[in-house]
Protein backbone atom coordinates (compact mmCIF):
# COMPACT_ATOMS: atom_id res chain seq x y z
CA UNK A 1 0.00 0.00 0.00
CA UNK A 2 1.30 3.78 -0.99
CA UNK A 3 -0.61 5.35 2.11
CA UNK A 4 0.75 6.06 5.41
CA UNK A 5 -0.07 3.94 7.83
CA UNK A 6 -2.57 3.93 9.60
CA UNK A 7 -4.72 1.64 12.61
CA UNK A 8 -7.06 -0.71 10.88
CA UNK A 9 -9.57 -2.83 13.33
CA UNK A 10 -9.79 -5.85 11.79
CA UNK A 11 -11.84 -9.00 13.06
CA UNK A 12 -12.76 -12.61 11.62
CA UNK A 13 -16.20 -13.20 10.43
CA UNK A 14 -18.70 -16.13 11.55
CA UNK A 15 -17.54 -17.76 7.69
CA UNK A 16 -14.96 -20.01 7.41
CA UNK A 17 -11.67 -17.26 5.88
CA UNK A 18 -13.74 -14.23 6.26
CA UNK A 19 -12.07 -11.12 7.99
CA UNK A 20 -13.97 -7.66 8.17
CA UNK A 21 -12.13 -3.93 8.35
CA UNK A 22 -14.02 -0.93 10.05
CA UNK A 23 -14.93 1.77 8.17
CA UNK A 24 -14.38 4.97 10.23
CA UNK A 25 -17.19 7.15 7.94
CA UNK A 26 -19.92 4.36 8.11
CA UNK A 27 -19.10 3.30 11.73
CA UNK A 28 -19.18 -0.16 11.07
CA UNK A 29 -17.09 -3.19 10.07
CA UNK A 30 -17.57 -4.24 6.45
CA UNK A 31 -16.16 -7.06 4.51
CA UNK A 32 -12.66 -7.53 3.97
CA UNK A 33 -12.30 -7.35 0.00
CA UNK A 34 -9.31 -5.53 -1.77
CA UNK A 35 -11.03 -2.74 -3.41
CA UNK A 36 -12.16 -2.18 0.60
CA UNK A 37 -8.99 -2.42 1.85
CA UNK A 38 -8.08 0.67 -0.25
CA UNK A 39 -11.21 2.99 0.68
CA UNK A 40 -10.40 2.46 4.00
CA UNK A 41 -7.47 2.83 4.04
CA UNK A 42 -7.81 6.10 1.50
CA UNK A 43 -10.37 7.38 4.37
CA UNK A 44 -7.95 6.96 7.13
CA UNK A 45 -5.44 9.09 4.87
CA UNK A 46 -8.26 11.74 3.91
CA UNK A 47 -9.24 12.21 7.71
CA UNK A 48 -5.95 11.94 9.67
CA UNK A 49 -3.65 13.95 6.89
CA UNK A 50 -5.67 15.42 5.01
CA UNK A 51 -8.13 17.14 7.76
CA UNK A 52 -11.35 16.04 6.03
CA UNK A 53 -14.02 15.55 9.15
CA UNK A 54 -15.61 12.41 8.84
CA UNK A 55 -18.98 13.85 9.21
CA UNK A 56 -18.56 15.53 5.78
CA UNK A 57 -17.43 12.31 4.10
CA UNK A 58 -19.95 9.97 2.10
CA UNK A 59 -18.86 6.28 0.86
CA UNK A 60 -20.47 4.63 -1.52
CA UNK A 61 -22.66 7.62 -2.06
CA UNK A 62 -25.74 6.61 -3.93
CA UNK A 63 -26.87 8.70 -7.56
CA UNK A 64 -28.65 8.55 -10.44
CA UNK A 65 -26.75 8.06 -13.81
CA UNK A 66 -28.81 7.66 -17.15
CA UNK A 67 -31.83 5.98 -15.53
CA UNK A 68 -29.33 3.43 -13.87
CA UNK A 69 -28.52 3.19 -9.18
CA UNK A 70 -24.77 3.98 -9.04
CA UNK A 71 -22.66 4.73 -5.94
CA UNK A 72 -19.70 6.86 -5.50
CA UNK A 73 -17.00 5.51 -3.23
CA UNK A 74 -16.16 8.38 -1.58
CA UNK A 75 -17.56 11.76 -1.76
CA UNK A 76 -16.17 14.51 0.64
CA UNK A 77 -18.23 17.70 1.28
CA UNK A 78 -17.01 21.41 2.13
CA UNK A 79 -18.81 22.57 5.21
CA UNK A 80 -21.40 24.43 3.06
CA UNK A 81 -22.32 20.54 2.07
CA UNK A 82 -21.22 21.07 -1.71
CA UNK A 83 -19.22 17.78 -2.79
CA UNK A 84 -15.39 19.01 -3.11
CA UNK A 85 -13.70 15.73 -3.87
CA UNK A 86 -15.00 12.56 -5.24
CA UNK A 87 -12.30 9.46 -5.28
CA UNK A 88 -12.98 6.18 -7.16
CA UNK A 89 -11.01 3.31 -5.55
CA UNK A 90 -9.52 0.04 -7.08
CA UNK A 91 -8.35 -2.81 -5.90
CA UNK A 92 -4.59 -3.02 -5.64
CA UNK A 93 -4.07 -5.40 -8.80
CA UNK A 94 -6.47 -3.35 -11.09
CA UNK A 95 -4.32 -1.21 -13.43
CA UNK A 96 -5.83 2.51 -13.14
CA UNK A 97 -6.32 3.60 -17.19
CA UNK A 98 -8.98 5.25 -19.36
CA UNK A 99 -11.53 3.24 -17.70
CA UNK A 100 -11.11 4.60 -14.52
CA UNK A 101 -10.94 8.05 -15.46
CA UNK A 102 -14.08 8.17 -17.74
CA UNK A 103 -15.81 6.02 -15.25
CA UNK A 104 -15.09 8.78 -12.56
CA UNK A 105 -15.73 11.84 -15.32
CA UNK A 106 -19.37 10.13 -16.34
CA UNK A 107 -20.15 9.50 -12.35
CA UNK A 108 -19.34 13.63 -11.72
CA UNK A 109 -21.59 14.53 -13.82
CA UNK A 110 -24.00 14.17 -11.65
CA UNK A 111 -21.96 14.86 -8.58
CA UNK A 112 -20.79 18.21 -9.45
CA UNK A 113 -17.37 17.70 -6.87
CA UNK A 114 -14.57 20.24 -7.40
CA UNK A 115 -11.99 17.73 -7.79
CA UNK A 116 -12.03 13.78 -8.68
CA UNK A 117 -9.62 10.86 -7.98
CA UNK A 118 -8.88 7.74 -8.72
CA UNK A 119 -6.81 4.92 -6.01
CA UNK A 120 -5.34 1.62 -6.39
CA UNK A 121 -3.71 2.17 -3.50
CA UNK A 122 -0.77 1.88 -5.30
CA UNK A 123 -0.84 4.62 -7.62
CA UNK A 124 -2.78 7.62 -7.07
CA UNK A 125 -4.09 10.55 -9.48
CA UNK A 126 -6.18 13.55 -8.07
CA UNK A 127 -6.85 16.72 -10.89
CA UNK A 128 -9.28 19.82 -10.66
CA UNK A 129 -12.67 18.48 -12.28
CA UNK A 130 -12.67 21.24 -14.96
CA UNK A 131 -8.95 20.32 -15.74
CA UNK A 132 -8.86 16.92 -16.35
CA UNK A 133 -5.08 16.61 -18.05
CA UNK A 134 -3.70 18.70 -15.05
CA UNK A 135 -2.95 16.03 -12.48
CA UNK A 136 -1.87 17.35 -9.13
CA UNK A 137 1.09 15.71 -7.19
CA UNK A 138 -1.04 15.72 -3.69
CA UNK A 139 -5.21 15.57 -2.70
CA UNK A 140 -6.33 18.96 -1.55
CA UNK A 141 -6.41 19.12 1.98
CA UNK A 142 -10.00 19.98 3.75
CA UNK A 143 -9.06 23.31 4.84
CA UNK A 144 -7.39 24.78 1.20
CA UNK A 145 -10.66 23.15 -0.44
CA UNK A 146 -13.40 25.06 2.13
CA UNK A 147 -11.06 28.46 1.26
CA UNK A 148 -10.85 27.98 -2.58
CA UNK A 149 -7.53 27.39 -2.59
CA UNK A 150 -6.29 24.36 -3.24
CA UNK A 151 -2.68 25.47 -4.24
CA UNK A 152 -1.93 25.61 -0.50
CA UNK A 153 1.90 24.79 0.56
CA UNK A 154 0.62 22.83 3.24
CA UNK A 155 -1.07 19.60 0.78
CA UNK A 156 0.03 16.10 2.07
CA UNK A 157 1.51 14.36 -1.00
CA UNK A 158 0.95 10.94 -2.41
Amino acid sequence: MNLPACPLRIRSGAEKDSRYVFDPVRQKYVRLVPEEWVRVHFLHFLIRDCGYPPALIAVEMHFEYQGMSRRADIVAHDRQGIPSLMVECKAPEVRIGSAAFEQIAKYNRVVGARYLAVTNGLRHYCWPSDRPDDFMDCIPPFEAVSAGDPASDTQPTL
